[in-house]
């Protein structure tokens, strides 16, 4: 049994910088390498794409990320899991096999984790008595939106990833686990930890180090409340954490990276998106996060000891994502004099055109951009004079609509004020009309869920 195992944190959303995990990989001397790419709408965007192309529904950055990363991983040994496999894990193991084929990497495993895509088994479940109430809403009328249905994702355990690692996976592609469970599932792996009442603390430990770095840099100084005091955060060092058989960790980061490791970071993500503290239900385990101990070991460098927990749930999320409607949107600026009343003006403007058009709309929404568009009604207004002197004010309109075709309207109406607007207004390109997708959240037997795992060699 190892005495130490090294784990870094090479992504925590689609769209982070590549640059970290590169940095990361080169200097951190890792056993293993996590990326984080999914959302909970992320899966449901994913299987649309899936659905108009057979070969699509992966998140791309992935693979492109595993372009540039497996050269230096394969010779350091470093072996890299993810979730980037988003709704077609199956076709970005493939894609990430060819390359690594095209690279010269002959003997590279790449594995597949399949098995939280659910979506032929709601009728299923609901016919066995499974009720898939909103677990938000407590709405049980999940019948009403049964027929736009899109996707159906179940967050999954390590598992799987445990499975493809003792297979010997160089790569580990996933769908939707958890996110902790790229980093939870290398752990149990190396120290033979099963879901038990035995292992309950140590898997609630190493589910814990996951959920402190599945963010990536923000445990190193992103999102913090002392984000001005953090240094150089355009070179910010991704974290991570060396990880011990007794369940204690040490979190740090490349040194002379940007940013900062100290307790407080780490606290500061450790209450990120958590409901109860105690009971922090995860596929593989439930932390008590309030039992944990936090203590600077040294400069970046944060140790996490004493975590307590219980074994893994009976149930899991699944998450059902379905068709909601149509988003129509437009964006305008006003310039000084004036600015202000120019914007509420063509907010009765676009409001005329609405009613002219016939619009059916289940909402309409208006940001005064600069004003009130993070706070919305809680903004409070500036003084008249205040709004008088303002340079430039924007004026948002969002329309949620039942049709494509109703959409279109908004679009139009926006652009209309290109000349029925007061003279000077600034416009872009008009914003295409969308299709909303709405989540419902709910809780199903684990029973229903069963992983396989499949190995690819290049």
């Amino acid at each position: 049994m190892k005495q130490k195992i090294r784990l870094g944190s090479g992504s925590g959303f689609w769209g982070d910088g590549m640059d970290p995990a590169v940095e990361l990989l080169q200097h951190g001397e890792l056993d293993y390498m996590g990326f984080d790419f999914l959302a909970e709408l992320t899966m449901a965007l994913l299987q649309r794409q899936k659905m108009k192309d057979p070969g699509a529904g992966y998140v791309p950055d992935f693979v492109q990320y595993m372009a540039q990363l497996l050269p230096l991983a394969k010779p350091r040994g470093t072996r890299l899991v993810s979730n980037g496999g988003g709704a077609n894990p199956r076709a970005a193991a493939q894609r990430i096999a060819e390359q690594a084929r095209a690279q010269g990497l002959q003997g590279t495993r790449v594995a597949l984790v399949e098995g939280d895509d659910l979506l032929d088994q709601v009728d299923a479940m609901r016919g066995a008595g499974v009720e898939l109430a909103n677990m938000e809403t407590g709405s049980t009328a999940f019948d009403e939106i049964r027929g736009r249905l899109v996707a159906a994702h179940a967050y999954t355990d390590s598992s799987g990833i445990v499975e493809a690692l003792q297979a010997q996976a160089d790569v580990v592609v996933t769908g939707r686990v958890s996110d902790n469970a790229i980093y939870v599932g290398p752990i149990m792996h190396e120290y033979g930890w099963k879901h038990d009442a035995a292992h309950a603390d140590r898997v609630a430990a190493a589910i814990v180090m996951g959920h402190i770095v599945e963010c990536s840099s923000a445990c190193t100084g992103g999102m913090s409340s002392r984000y001005a005091d953090m240094p150089r955060m355009g070179r910010v060092g991704f974290p991570y954490f060396d990880f011990y058989p007794d369940g204690t960790a040490e979190l740090s980061k490349v040194q002379g990276s940007g940013g900062r490791v100290d307790a407080f970071t780490v606290k500061e993500h450790i209450v990120y998106e958590i409901s109860d503290p105690k009971q922090y239900l995860m596929p593989d385990g439930v932390p008590d996060f309030t039992t944990l101990a936090l203590a600077e070991a040294g400069p970046d460098r944060v140790r996490v000891s004493g975590v307590k927990g219980a074994p893994a749930p009976d149930e899991l999320k699944l998450i059902l994502a379905y068709s909601d409607g149509w988003i129509g949107e437009s964006l305008a600026f006003f310039p000084w004099p004036h600015a202000y009343e120019r914007a509420v003006k063509a907010r009765q403007t676009m409001l005329e055109r609405f009613e002219v058009m016939g619009l059916k709309a289940d909402q309409i929404h208006f940001d005064f951009v600069g004003l009130n568009t993070l706070h919305g009604p809680a903004a409070p207004m500036p003084a008249p004079e205040v709004l008088e002197s303002l340079n430039e004010v924007g004026l948002r309109c969002a329309v949620r609509t039942r049709s494509r075709e109703e959409a279109e309207k908004v679009r139009r109406a926006g652009s209309h004020l290109w000349i029925m607007g007061p003279g000077g207004t600034s416009f872009g390109a008009p914003i295409k009309c969308r299709p909303v997708i709405s989540l419902w959240p709910t809780l199903i037997p684990r029973d229903y869920v069963k992983q396989t795992v499949t190995v690819l060699e290049a």
